[in-house]
């Protein structure tokens, strides 16, 4: 791992998930996590402040990128948190069927680098009646600006771990075997093609 991989980008990441916009994203969606729980690209632990530990049975955080497991521990003890850290991709996710109630995804299906089969993995892993709890950033509706995100993806991928800005949100959750229950999405303020954010709830089709 060269030296920006393990000290530059996580610090731009966490710089960029942390803006204030983004933040007011996960509070609307975080405090909805019950029983047993597993986050999806945990990262930095930008989510954590968010739960609501009371409804919380146990928390697993799941992400490749080991060198951001100090902050996201950091994170958990200021929240007074407990949470288990596995240091793996999506696409394989290591648990029986149907063990989670939640399942949190933010800002990470754009990095996996196979998303359908990480999303039928987490359809797998979900207890029924389970939710998956998305907000993720992706393709916009229009035209002008898909034209922009096509441009910019292949030169902000290297830059930001993987980061594709053209992916379909609503698209990937059904072929992944989802259905939404609760779905909202806009413009956030800030650069267009970087932030079309769809959010809501999913459960398995």
């Amino acid at each position: 791992m060269n030296l920006y991989d393990r000290y530059v980008m996580p610090a731009l990441i966490d710089v960029c998930c942390g803006m204030k916009v983004v933040q007011d994203q996960r509070a609307a969606l975080i405090p909805r996590a019950k029983g047993r729980v597993l986050e999806i690209g945990i990262g930095t632990g930008r989510n954590l402040p968010f739960y609501d530990g009371a409804r919380l049975e146990s928390l697993q955080g799941l992400d490749p990128a080991e060198q951001m497991n100090p902050k996201a521990q950091q994170r958990a003890r200021a929240a007074r948190l407990t949470v288990e850290l596995v240091t793996l991709s999506a696409e394989e996710i290591p648990a029986p069927d149907a063990t989670y109630d939640t399942i949190v995804c933010t800002f990470t299906l754009c990095t996996i680098p196979d998303p359908i089969k990480a999303l039928r993995e987490m359809r797998r892993v979900l207890k029924p009646g389970g939710e998956l709890l998305f907000c993720e950033h992706g393709r916009s509706p229009d035209v002008p600006i898909q034209r922009w995100q096509d441009r910019l993806t292949p030169w902000w991928k290297p830059i930001a771990g993987g980061c594709h800005l053209n992916r379909d949100v609503p698209t990937m959750l059904g072929d992944g075997g989802f259905k939404t229950t609760e779905i909202e999405a806009s413009y956030l303020k800030g650069p267009k093609p970087m932030l079309w954010v769809t959010r809501g709830v999913a459960v398995a089709a």
